[in-house]
């Protein structure tokens, strides 16, 4: 097999807030290299490095706003999120928990720090994904997974170097809960100082690797830091993560759609005119009810 090539170590951006509860950085599409098509399907990673929110009475977060088009997955670190949709999903993701939700058609949503959490305060770490769906899925009913870490796929790993979490795809032949509409790999791979987790992932899917905790070596010659991006080339299959320090590492691979891609705010579709529906079904109250 041939090894996978590091195309470029992306450090963090400069931070900005959504709503008053997610302080993030940008990695896609603002990061240059790293833009939809680069990345497709993920065509937004924003990353809430750590940050501490003080004790509040009111939640903080974002409001009621409207969707089509993808999905967004909100991976927890530290921390704890309500979510609610106008298609009736919703609930709490705790820490190590996923929330998948399926927009497609259209919902409003609305994203808040759970009650309890908010009074106390604390740490906050959180990774927020846009994954693209093909032109077939995107006027597919709304859905929505909630993958709690308890019931999440775990693989251990040979000589105690650590666990890998399978979000969606699969490792080593444990495939994760998640349901997907395009071939993807998603894993959390925590390691122990001097733990080593080998990949394996088709050389045209597009790779990268969030370094959430700790430090890495990445094919035993590139150190990356937390907080920073691996993006991988599309040269070749394997590659080696080694902990240099305990660490978590975020694993995002997926098969690229290769469809038009025309994004708008909330909206992610193939046409301009595809745009204007949604735009226009969203303000004839096409999205449900959702009270803020």
């Amino acid at each position: 097999m041939k090894p996978r090539t590091i195309e470029m170590i992306a450090t963090p951006s400069a931070p900005h807030f959504v709503g008053d509860g997610f302080r993030v950085h940008n990695f896609i599409p603002s990061y240059p290299r790293m833009d939809m098509k680069r990345m497709d399907p993920f065509i937004m990673l924003d990353y809430n490095a750590k940050f501490e929110f003080p004790p509040s009475e009111r939640p903080k977060g974002v409001s009621v706003h409207p969707h089509r088009g993808f999905e967004t997955v909100t991976i927890a670190y530290h921390g704890k999120v309500e979510h609610h949709d106008s298609s009736g999903g919703g609930g709490i993701i705790g820490e190590g928990d996923v929330q998948w939700m399926t927009a497609a058609s259209g919902v409003l949503h609305k994203e808040y720090h759970e009650t309890q959490w908010s009074k106390k305060g604390g740490v906050f770490q959180m990774v927020q994904l846009w994954v693209n769906l093909p032109a077939k899925d995107k006027m597919s009913r709304p859905k929505y997974q909630s993958i709690v870490n308890s019931e999440m796929a775990k693989v251990g790993l040979a000589d105690n170097a650590g666990t890998v979490e399978v979000i969606a795809g699969e490792y080593k032949g444990i495939k994760g809960s998640a349901d997907t509409f395009s071939p993807l790999h998603i894993y959390n791979a925590r390691l122990n100082k001097g733990g080593k987790a080998e990949f394996q992932l088709p050389p045209d899917f597009n790779t990268a690797l969030l370094i959430i905790e700790g430090e890495i070596l990445l094919n035993e010659t590139e150190t990356v830091a937390a907080d920073n991006l691996a993006l991988m080339a599309n040269d070749g299959e394997d590659f080696t993560v080694e902990a240099t320090e305990n660490a978590v590492v975020l694993v995002l691979s997926g098969a690229p759609l290769n469809e038009p891609i025309a994004a708008h705010g909330p909206f992610v579709m193939n046409t301009h005119q595809e745009l204007v529906e949604a735009f226009n079904d969203f303000n004839t109250g096409k999205f449900g009810y959702l009270e803020d």
